[in-house]
This record gives C-alpha cells, sequence and structure tokens, in this order.
C-alpha cells in the first residue's frame, strides 16, 4: 500500500514539473479471439476497424500468427511454412485462415498511415502439417516434467519432413528434416502420442525474415519458455541490431511464479517485456472469492516488482473458456481488473478482442462485449485522464481506491474506487486546484455528482460488486467519452477477392 506522507499533499505545482507519464498513455490489443471465423476476412476486419480503435485509444495491435497453419482453417499456432504469408497454393488454400497476403499488406498500411502499430505474433518453437515421416533416434520424456527421460533410446517415426512443394525456394531454400527439431509428440510407426525428445546435434533454426515483408513494430514470442533461452536471447539481439531499439517484444513465458518471470527477464537482459501472469492469476482468483482482500491485488506480480517490462491483461485467446490455459475471470470483477490495468500508472496494458467484441464460439459463447460495454469508456479515459503522479488508498479489505493527478498536458487526472462487496465510499484527495468542481462517474454506475471541498478532498461513492471512475464533469473530453462503439461488418466485393475466384464464390454461395 503506498500513502504520500503528508496527508495534505498539493498537487498545485505538478503543472510546472510536468510530471512523468508513459508516452500519451500506449495501449496495445490483441487483435483475435480463439473463435474468429475461418473465413479468410479477418484482416479486412481489423484494417475496417482501425478507424474505430485508434478512437478509443489503440497505439498498436498484436495481430495473430500470419504463416501458413496445416490446413485452411489453423490459426497460425499450427504453423506449417514461416515463409508462406498466404502467397503460395500449400495445405489446401493459397489464403491463411485470416485472409491472403495481399489482404495482409493492406492492413500494416493502413495501420502505419494510422500511427498504429502492428505487433507479430511469432511461433518459432512448432510445427504441423509435414509433407513426410522421418526415423530418428529418441527418448521418451515424463510429461510432467520435460527434463526427466523415462526410457531408453528408441527409434520412431515421426512427421517431420517439410519440402513446402507450393513455395518452392523462394524467399528461403531452407527444407525441414529431423535434424532441425528437438522433439515431437506422435511416433507414427506405434501409432502413439508421448513426449519424445530427439537424440542429435546440429539443430538449426529459421532465419528471420518477416520484418523486410511488413513494417511491423514488435513483436510476441510464443511459448517462450518452452525452447532455449540462448537462442531466443540471439533472437532478440539480432532484431534489436536489425531494426531498432524500439521494437517492442513480448514474451509469452506461462509461470505464475514472479520469481521465474524475473529470472528469465534477467537472462534476456531486459530486453523483452512479459505478460503479468501472476496478476491474472490474482485476478481470477479474489474474483470468484467471496470477501477477497483487494488490498493484496498486485502482491507478487510483475506489475508490482517490474512495472516497466509487464504487459498487463485480462484475458486472452489461450485463457478464454474450453483453451489450454482456461482462466475465467468472474463476469463482475472484468470491469474492476480493466480498470486496474488502463487508469494505473504501472505497467504496460493490453486488452483482449472478445472482451471488445466478443466471442464467437466455444463452451461459454459472449455475443457481446463484456464490461456491459464499458470498455471503450476506460480506453478512452486512459487517454485523456489517467496521467500524472498516482496515490493508492489501498486501506479497506473490500473497497480500494486511486487517485491520478494529472500532468501539463492532460491535467485534469480521475478518482477511481472499486469494490467487491457492498456499497461504499472513500474520501481521497484530488487536487486544491480541484476545489469546487463536481465530478461525476464516466461509467455511469453512479448518477449523483461529487463537490470538491475547499481543502481538495472529495467522498466518492461506489455500488456494491462495481467500479466507479470519477472525473471532473467539466473536463475535456467528457462529453464524447461515452459515445457508441459499434462492432464492424466487412462486405465483400468481387474486387476483395479478384485474385481467390474460388474464395469469393465460396463466399458469395454462403
Amino acid at each position: 500500500m503506498y500513502l504520500a506522507q503528508q496527508d495534505r499533499v498539493d498537487t498545485a505545482g505538478l503543472d510546472e514539473k510536468q510530471s512523468w507519464s508513459p508516452p500519451e498513455n500506449a495501449l496495445m490489443m490483441q487483435g483475435f479471439e480463439w473463435h474468429v471465423p475461418a473465413d479468410q476476412r479477418h484482416w479486412q476486419r481489423l484494417r475496417k476497424a482501425i478507424p474505430d480503435l485508434k478512437d478509443i485509444g489503440i497505439d498498436n495491435i498484436w495481430i495473430p500468427p500470419g504463416c501458413k497453419g496445416m490446413n485452411p482453417s489453423g490459426i497460425g499456432y499450427d504453423i506449417y511454412d514461416l515463409y508462406d504469408l498466404g502467397e503460395f497454393d500449400q495445405k489446401g488454400t493459397r489464403a491463411t485462415r485470416w485472409g491472403p497476403k495481399e489482404d495482409l499488406q493492406s492492413l500494416v498500411q493502413t495501420a502505419q498511415d494510422m500511427n498504429v502499430g502492428i505487433y507479430w505474433d511469432t511461433v518459432l518453437n512448432q510445427k504441423a502439417g509435414a509433407d513426410s515421416t522421418e526415423k530418428f533416434t529418441v527418448v521418451k520424456m515424463d510429461p510432467e516434467d520435460r527434463n526427466n527421460e523415462i526410457s531408453q533410446p528408441l527409434t520412431i517415426a515421426g512427421w517431420v519432413g517439410f519440402d513446402f512443394p507450393g513455395r518452392g525456394e523462394k524467399y528461403s531454400p531452407m527444407k525441414y528434416h529431423w535434424q532441425h527439431f528437438t522433439g515431437v509428440d506422435w511416433d507414427d510407426a506405434s501409432q502413439q502420442h508421448a513426449i519424445y525428445k530427439i537424440l542429435g546435434q546440429n539443430k538449426d533454426w529459421a532465419s528471420d525474415w518477416i520484418g523486410t515483408e511488413l513494417p511491423i513494430s514488435g513483436m510476441r514470442i510464443d511459448a517462450a519458455k518452452h525452447y532455449s533461452a540462448s537462442f531466443q536471447k540471439e533472437f532478440v539481439t539480432h532484431l534489436r541490431n536489425t531494426v531498432g531499439a524500439d521494437y517492442f517484444l513480448v514474451g509469452e513465458y506461462w509461470r505464475g511464479e514472479v520469481g521465474l518471470l524475473l529470472e528469465y527477464l534477467k537472462v534476456m537482459d531486459y530486453e523483452v517485456s512479459l505478460f503479468d501472469v501472476p496478476l491474472l492469476g490474482r485476478f481470477a482468483a479474489i474474483s470468484k472469492m467471496a470477501g477477497g482482500d483487494l488490498r493484496k491485488i498486485f502482491k507478487g506480480t510483475l506489475v508490482e516488482q517490474m512495472p516497466s517490462h509487464a504487459v498487463t491483461f485480462v484475458g486472452n485467446h489461450d485463457t478464454q473458456p474450453g483453451q489450454s490455459l482456461e482462466t475465467i475471470i468472474a463476469p463482475f470483477f472484468k470491469p474492476l481488473a480493466y480498470s486496474l490495468i488502463l487508469l494505473r500508472s504501472q505497467g504496460q496494458p493490453c486488452i483482449f478482442y472478445g472482451d471488445l467484441y466478443g466471442i464467437n464460439g466455444g463452451p461459454e459463447p459472449q455475443p457481446g462485449p463484456s464490461c456491459s460495454g464499458t470498455l471503450p469508456i476506460l480506453t478512452r479515459a486512459r487517454k485523456l485522464y489517467a496521467h500524472g503522479e498516482q496515490r493508492d488508498y489501498f486501506n479497506r479489505r473490500n473497497c480500494i481506491g486511486f487517485v491520478r493527478y494529472g500532468n501539463y498536458k492532460h491535467p485534469f487526472g480521475l478518482a477511481c474506487i472499486l469494490s467487491n462487496g457492498g456499497a461504499s465510499y472513500k474520501r481521497m484527495f484530488v487536487g486544491h486546484r480541484h476545489a469546487g468542481e463536481l465530478w461525476t462517474d464516466i461509467l455511469g454506475h453512479r448518477n449523483e455528482a461529487v463537490l470538491i471541498n475547499n481543502c481538495g478532498y472529495g467522498v466518492f461513492p461506489v455500488a456494491a460488486m462495481s467500479v466507479s471512475a470519477w472525473v471532473n464533469s467539466q473536463a475535456e473530453g467528457r462529453n464524447g467519452i461515452n459515445r457508441s462503439f459499434e462492432a464492424y461488418e466487412v462486405e465483400l466485393t468481387a474486387h476483395d477477392h479478384a485474385e481467390e475466384p474460388e474464395a469469393a464464390a465460396a463466399l458469395a454461395a454462403s
């Protein structure tokens, strides 16, 4: 818990000091969820959505893996060819699940024109849809501890031959054989699933090329804990040397123990950021716990211990219902969680496509946005008001709050109060310069106005199991912060798929 040493701290001098805040409060969005339609139009969807996403404060979009998967509906983590972005007729399709290469290029160009960065989801430790089997020597590994051998060496037949007949040698002459892999999970000879570690030397990796084809601004490194940290370090160094120090890199190192994340960051010389998995776990646990202690919401998290390298999030494609890392946050708690990552000064937040637009399938479809549609209000509030010094009021188990005091460029500030219990209130200091102002809840959960007294204090209420974000009712941007944010639709024309007549005909028939 942080409290100012003197209760009556005056913020009048903050404007002159131009107190620090992250550049324009940069915000990332994951631009897909697991059940986005496999209609080869998603690049078009995202391109059409960019103006509206920019309007609500999105600066960077993490797009799904754009390389050819093992079949036409492959989501990209089942990667077949790193060098096929929807250009070659392979695995039954020219386009990827998301669309042809031309649509991807158009998406990236539109984003660049609007000063929105594109983050590529890079998958380097797995391949699928091989063209042929080969025989090689392995040992079985314990599925619960992949460092523990549980067999003597044996010979298996694995799907590890990749010849890329549709692409040939364009972009790269590299073909894959057993020597280029460290493990497989299927023996075609015995028809058995297991974790097989390949024995041998000279394991090679594919060379990087995507940055020469598309003007992307960063990368997400998929499954970082599952392959060589030394290779990752070499890969990151190569990127830094070729595309620059500002290139954003975030690793998916899925461990709930913050110490392991800190160790990985040290190994990587702090050249990458990491998703704050421990924080997601705290959100999920406290949301399901009657009377969970909100004062401990950041305890043992990366954003608590190394905020400059923490990408904070409330959900993603792997954590949504039915997926491998399913992590369910109670619906009432999602607005609280998003308030804690979007309106505070620490961390680099990422919002989830499924929370903004809905989830299209799975065991628990979500036909519309989560947070009762308030997520765009929170993202706009981040840009307009969540700036400057921060003061925490984490002094009650089931009701916490914090204040952002604003800075020279964004002077209005805000006060946020959260409850995971009954209706409550909190007396918080917003600054002498706000004396006499009326503050209202931008989320609309409370209808009354709060009068800031002559000492700069307000008594801010919150409804039961809810969150309210209070801002001066006359602050710049208040009239537009609640404007509607609509889901987008994509209308196809013959021109859109001029180079894919079969796809256009199939879509027209549907």
